[in-house]
C-alpha cells in the first residue's frame, strides 16, 4: 500500500504565503534567490511546503529583530546540519546577545541625543520668550 506524503496536504502557493504574511511575492522570490527558501517546482509553479512556511516565519522574525540575511541564513543552515539543534540554539544565543549589545549602545546614544535636543529646545524656547517680552 502506498502511503501519501505526510506533507502533501500542506502545500502553499507563493500568493498564499504573500497574503498570509502581508509581504510581496517579490520578497518571497528574493528570499528564495538568497537560498533561504527552497520551494519545489511543479511545472513552472513554486510549491511551498509547511517547512518553507516555518522558515519564512523565522526569516520575517529575524528581519523584524534586525538580523542580517547572512545571520538568518547561517541560523537556518544549522537546522539542516544538526539534528539535535544544539548548534542552532547556540548560534541563536550568540546572535541575540550581539543584537542586544548593539541595541543597548544605540539606546544610550538615543538617550544622549534626546537630552541634547531637550536642552536645545529649552534654550530656544527661553530665547523666544525673551524676544516676545521685549516686543
Amino acid at each position: 500500500m502506498n502511503r501519501p506524503d505526510p506533507e502533501s496536504h500542506d502545500l502553499y502557493a507563493i500568493a498564499d504565503l504573500a497574503r498570509e504574511f502581508d509581504i510581496s511575492t517579490r520578497a518571497i522570490r528574493f528570499y528564495e534567490s538568497k537560498g533561504l527558501l527552497r520551494p519545489e517546482r511543479v511545472g513552472g509553479t513554486r510549491v511551498f511546503r509547511r517547512r518553507d512556511r516555518a522558515r519564512l516565519i523565522l526569516i520575517l522574525r529575524g528581519k523584524r529583530l534586525g538580523f542580517s540575511l547572512k545571520d538568518i541564513h547561517e541560523y537556518l543552515s544549522l537546522y539542516d546540519a544538526d539534528r539535535t539543534h544544539t548548534a542552532q540554539v547556540a548560534k541563536l544565543v550568540e546572535m541575540v546577545d550581539a543584537r542586544m549589545e548593539l541595541l543597548a549602545g544605540q539606546l544610550e546614544d538615543l538617550k544622549t541625543t534626546m537630552a541634547e535636543l531637550t536642552e536645545i529646545r529649552k534654550l530656544a524656547a527661553e530665547r523666544l520668550g525673551r524676544e516676545a517680552a521685549n516686543t
